[in-house]
């Protein structure tokens, strides 16, 4: 199905999207490891979760992602969508994943552009998916009628490459030109700029439904590392719960949680397009959250 039929911006219907995201374990993890986040995370009926390729790419990374998928899909019966990060594959390369992904029955792709690591050598052929856009040009092209719904990241707070906020969003509307029906935001903790954003994409006629990425904040480390990767902006209020439960885990947790559950709230009251939640692979996170978002969108 494509997901973007659930959305109310392109289908008569009254329904919010609401999907999480989870990512296969690590090379020296046996992929089974991953199984039982997902049976559960499927028991809280998202509208769809998706299957990150993870990073340097690889064949076994891109068999891990198929089969999680696959199990998603065909064994939990939830929609389902695979990422593929263009920096890392090759046109081939691209084409025999479709292949794959098609025959298990899967048809929606998150197109991005992944993420250069610093000391890095280029990981495909010279002009291979050097922008998002490219990668989504080229899945349309394989087949003019092809039956895969394509989704994009976007940035609230500017991509870190971007030479700035209007560069960014003129590359944005290249990708949504290209074929992209549905744009999920990069994880944010300031729901002001969020909106800031959502007004600036709409003066630019980027009109498909734009989710917010969300991630609950559940241990210290997990933080440090999410803010020195990302370099998100920290409210106020959300600094004052990291320095205040930095030695107690259980309670930074409580207020990890309790901090994504009111941002979301928020976003909810405010008619965003939906909601993509960042699990980390954590189902207990995903259901304390839900067990609080749910009753407010009906389900």
């Amino acid at each position: 199905m494509d997901i973007t039929a659930l959305h109310p911006a392109t289908a008569h219907s009254d329904s919010f999207l609401f999907s999480f995201e989870v990512y296969p374990p690590k090379k020296t993890a046996p992929i089974e490891v991953v199984y039982k986040a997902i049976a559960e995370l499927s028991e809280l009926k998202p509208d769809y979760i998706s299957v990150t390729y993870g990073a340097g790419g690889g064949a076994a990374t891109a068999a891990a992602t198929v089969e999680i998928c696959s199990l998603i899909k065909n064994t939990y019966q939830t929609e389902t969508v695979a990422h593929l990060p263009g920096i890392n594959l090759t046109r081939d390369q691209v084409t025999s994943l479709l292949l794959r992904l098609r025959a298990h029955n899967i048809t929606n792709i998150l197109a991005l552009r992944g993420d250069r690591r610093p000391g890095d050598e280029p990981t495909c052929q010279e002009g291979d998916f050097n922008y998002a856009s490219e990668l989504v040009t080229y899945i349309k092209s394989l087949d003019p009628d092809t039956d895969f719904t394509i989704s994009a990241a976007c940035y609230p707070e500017v991509h870190c490459e971007a030479t700035s906020a209007q560069a960014d969003l003129a590359h944005l509307k290249e990708k949504v030109g290209a074929g992209t029906s549905l744009l999920i935001s990069q994880l944010f903790f300031d729901n002001e700029a969020f909106y800031r954003f959502l007004d600036l994409a709409a003066k630019a006629d980027v009109t498909v439904p734009i989710q917010a990425g969300i991630m609950p904040l559940i241990n210290p480390r997990q933080s440090a590392h999410i803010i020195k990767l990302c370099n998100p902006v920290i409210p106020k209020d959300l600094q004052v719960l990291i320095d205040k439960y930095q030695d107690c885990d259980d309670s930074f947790r409580k207020a990890g949680i309790e901090y994504a559950t009111n941002q979301i709230s928020d976003l909810i009251a405010q008619k965003v397009n939906g909601i993509h939640l960042y699990t980390m692979n954590n189902s207990s996170t995903a259901k304390a959250i839900t067990d609080e978002i749910y009753p407010i969108l009906g389900r």
